[in-house]
């Protein structure tokens, strides 16, 4: 059997499945359990945070006459058709390569004809920005007025290039970016599904990696297991993902806050030499001065910072060192490259740069707040 990917593998089937968009799967749920549902849903959020998932199971739920407190059955008629390929009731497109107005009128067409199997025939339009002024327009009186049996559901990472009269006529919700704790306990449970050993450690890098996306949480889970082969370590995750020990982290900012910065510098070429990826490396100093302010000024920075309890106590004692305006300065200088580190020639030359503007530019390093 063909493998596949863990993210595909794992893809929710049930609301229950959806993870961290409780505030919508209940309203969802609550809407099919008592035959309350809008003719239009607007779906919004960042990548790989579950609207496309949340669109399928909601289209295969409102067509289940056996619902189980808005939960499909999977044991009838409906559901069946749905985990097969090709259910005419439910019509998946594609926005960002079926975004002219032809498109858009042939679904105003098909929109009369009655569903085969369930209540509902529904529309999931995918990446629904991407369409022209022209089928937007096409769209618009359908999605004002559209026949009792047709639902749709627009899927959007950029709802600011919507106009205001496709919004004004769904009922929108927004999703939002997973937490890194929620995170961690989705790819523990996987990966004790598929029989992978793991670190605490290693489990936090891959989580915090994700960037609140549970498709790049896993996909990234599925890189690292394939490395690892089935014993994931913290050093494993590391080369993988290109990123360093917090240990590195600590001493290049101890460099800074001695104006040493010859010693930056090689710490920098060490990790290149190493083949660390200069654009993770960029964010994650930005990462490491963010985490010093936390721990400098939080009584509860532990909580908020998902590092080892050795990274909290070796944060904590160089946090006591630089002040909250050099930290803040630090911050600004390493964040104001990450989005010119994408397109630089040399990201690491780049890096070098703002490691000597961070010595020559930042107030004293021993000055305290």
């Amino acid at each position: 059997m063909a493998y596949k990917a863990l993210y595909r593998k794992y893809r929710p089937r049930t609301f229950d499945e959806v993870v961290g968009q409780e505030h919508i799967t209940k309203t969802l749920k609550h809407q099919v359990a008592t035959g309350n549902v809008s003719h239009a849903y607007l779906f919004t959020g960042s990548r790989g945070t579950g609207k496309t998932s949340t669109a399928k199971i909601f289209a295969n739920a409102v067509n289940c006459p056996n619902n189980v407190n808005g939960e499909p059955c999977f044991d009838c008629e409906v559901c069946n058709a749905h985990e097969q390929a090709g259910n005419v009731d439910i019509l998946e497109i594609d926005a960002a390569s079926n975004n002219r107005v032809d498109e858009v009128r042939d679904i105003r067409e098909k929109v009369k004809f009655l569903p085969v199997n369930g209540k509902y025939k529904v529309y999931i339009i995918d990446e629904v920005h991407m369409l022209t002024d022209q089928a937007f327009n096409a769209l618009l009186k359908t999605l004002e007025e559209p026949p009792k049996h047709v639902i749709f559901i627009l899927a959007t990472t950029e709802v600011h290039k919507l106009p205001a009269t496709i919004l004004s006529r769904c009922m929108r919700f927004d999703f939002r970016l997973v937490p890194v704790q929620t995170l961690m306990e989705l790819v523990a449970k996987v990966f004790r599904q598929e029989n992978i050993a793991y670190s605490d450690e290693a489990l936090k890098l891959i989580a915090l990696a994700g960037e609140g996306s549970c498709r790049d949480t896993l996909s990234i889970a599925d890189c690292v297991s394939a490395f690892c082969q089935g014993n994931i370590t913290l050093e494993g995750a590391q080369k993988v993902l290109g990123t360093s020990d917090t240990k590195q982290y600590i001493k290049i900012f101890d460099a800074l806050n001695k104006k040493d910065i010859g010693t930056a510098l090689e710490l920098l070429q060490q990790s290149f030499n190493e083949g660390k990826n200069m654009n993770v490396f960029a964010k994650d100093l930005t990462l490491h001065a963010r985490n010093l302010l936390v721990m400098k000024n939080c009584s509860s920075g532990e909580q908020l910072i998902p590092l080892s309890g050795e990274a909290h106590n070796l944060l904590k004692q160089q946090a006591q060192e630089i002040s909250n305006d050099n930290l803040m300065e630090y911050m600004k200088i390493f964040s104001s490259i990450e989005a010119e580190m994408k397109y630089a020639l040399s990201p690491k030359t780049l890096l070098e740069t703002a490691l000597v503007t961070a010595v020559s530019e930042v107030g004293e390093g021993q000055k305290k707040n």
